[in-house]
């Protein structure tokens, strides 16, 4: 069973100057990534030390991108570590060292309101008390100006991209914002690059999209940049953080982090005339609509330990006799995944449509006039939070094969199990594209009785010699389990 629908992280790109900034060692353990609780002098030595890979660059970029990692650590991290900001930058200054100078000036930089001023505040008694500053340290508050503002969308609509340069005191850099248009024209990666690299990427934009890069002003490029970033925390507020994604690794910073640097850029443009766009198909793109019946409960957060293991049923709605798979899948997997599950579970071709129908709301390719949701950073348990939930899942919607998904009971993982596997089910399910359950109920009597008017034509269409080729009784949990294996 070829499917080719593996799925991988999201590719961030990077450029070379984040890679001035040092990478943890290890897996990011900072409060916000890793939910348990720091020594806060230790991680203030551990931002000090990182710092001192400022000391030696002659451009504010790097600096800037790792103040935008400590704003961004503060937004997400535990509340009482939020708290305990202005206390941080103290304790931070009290350190005394260049490295310590550095850190508050880039945070100082990059940071909004009261922080900002507690971080040059105590900056400024650094070097009234003779600290010696970063060679960088004026021109990071120098003016900055941009150029060659160009927004490209693909030739279906289903993304855009966002570019300019920026120019401080001799040096530039690019910015990229790769917006998706199918989840309501958010932000789904940014880009810092080198400026004679735009071009080369514009140019390979353009060769797959057969359209020519739009010209912006500054203040239609800012509303644009702002759109789909407030679009992206919309959606991180509702659906939580991608945990697959840290603050930074060792590519460099994250998508907040970068996030946060692009929206002080934008600060230094000319403001919009015109007012925010509406969360929901009045974005950049067509967008799409993000009603719902009722709030989406948020995301798990990796301090709350893994999920559980979920054992649903899953029954095609109006088989007679009945049709039905009983499926293991974590509760965190995310329904796309689940759609890939399903798709294996039922041998179904994934050659249409599809959407999940929950309490709140439908999940599947975003499209504004359906209402459907975009379901890529949805998980299971969000919609279906414990025992006794039921959902929808609807595949083709000419044929519409409904699928009542229940969960039966959760469970903690077996030891050597592997996840997603099936553990029971019955009967075949039906081939795609035979016109539902009424028209799959008719190719079953078709092929069965060798006198009826269509038996030749339905083992013409079926491609069958022999109507014993296909047993509509039959049904191999294991060999869907091996399946759903060879595809994680």
């Amino acid at each position: 069973m070829s499917r080719g629908r593996k799925r991988g992280k999201r590719s961030t790109g990077r450029s070379e100057p984040l890679a001035v900034i040092a990478p943890p060692a290890e897996d990011c353990d900072c409060p916000a990534c890793s939910g348990e609780d720091v020594d806060p002098d230790q991680m203030i030595d551990d931002m000090v030390g990182t710092a001192a890979s400022l000391l030696d660059e002659e451009d504010p970029i790097a600096a800037e991108l790792l103040g935008a990692i400590m704003t961004a650590t503060f937004a997400v991290a535990a509340e009482d570590l939020g708290e305990a900001a202005h206390e941080i930058i103290l304790k931070i200054a009290e350190r005394g060292s260049r490295e310590a100078l550095a850190l508050l000036l880039a945070f100082a930089a990059v940071a909004q309101d009261s922080l900002a001023e507690s971080a040059m505040a105590g900056a400024d008694q650094m070097r009234t008390a003779g600290v010696t500053p970063p060679p960088w340290a004026d021109e990071i508050n120098a003016p900055v100006t941009a150029t060659d503002y160009k927004s490209l969308a693909d030739k279906s609509g289903t993304a855009s991209l966002l570019s300019c340069t920026f120019h401080r005191s001799g040096h530039a850099h690019g910015l990229i914002v790769m917006v998706d248009e199918e989840d309501c024209g958010a932000a789904a990666d940014i880009l810092l690059l080198d400026p004679d690299q735009i071009p080369v990427v514009l140019k390979a934009a353009q060769a797959g999209s057969r359209r020519s890069p739009e010209a912006l002003d500054p203040a239609e490029f800012r509303w644009r940049v702002e759109t789909a970033l407030d679009a992206r925390a919309v959606h991180d507020a509702e659906n939580g953080i991608d945990e697959d994604e840290p603050l930074y690794d060792e590519d460099g910073p994250g998508y907040l982090p970068m996030a946060t640097l692009v929206r002080k850029r934008m600060s230094a443009l000319p403001a919009p005339t015109k007012p925010p766009a509406p969360h929901g198909g009045q974005g950049i793109g067509r967008g799409a609509s993000r009603s719902r019946v009722a709030k989406l409960p948020t995301k798990r957060k990796k301090s709350m330990g893994p999920a559980p293991i979920y054992q649903i049923k899953v029954t095609l709605s109006g088989a007679r006799p009945p049709i039905w798979r009983r499926l293991e899948v974590p509760g965190d997997i995310s329904l796309p995944v689940l759609h890939d599950v399903l798709q294996i579970a039922f041998d179904w071709d994934d050659s249409h449509m599809h959407v999940f129908d929950t309490p709140y709301g439908q999940f599947g390719t975003p499209d504004v006039e359906l209402g459907h949701q975009a379901e890529s950073r949805v998980t299971l348990e969000q919609v279906a939070p414990g025992a006794g939930s039921e959902i929808t899942y609807t595949y083709d919607f000419g044929d519409n094969w409904e699928h009542e998904i229940l969960v039966e009971k959760l469970g903690e993982p077996k030891r050597g199990a592997v996840y997603p596997r099936c553990t029971g089910g019955r009967r075949a399910a039906p081939p795609d594209d035979c016109g539902g359950v009424w028209g799959y109920e008719g190719l079953m009597e078709a092929l069965a009785d060798p006198t009826h008017d269509d038996h030749e034509t339905a083992m013409e269409w079926m491609g069958f010699d022999d109507p014993a080729d296909f047993d509509p009784a039959r049904f191999d949990a294991a060999k869907v389990t091996s399946a759903l294996t060879e595809q994680r």
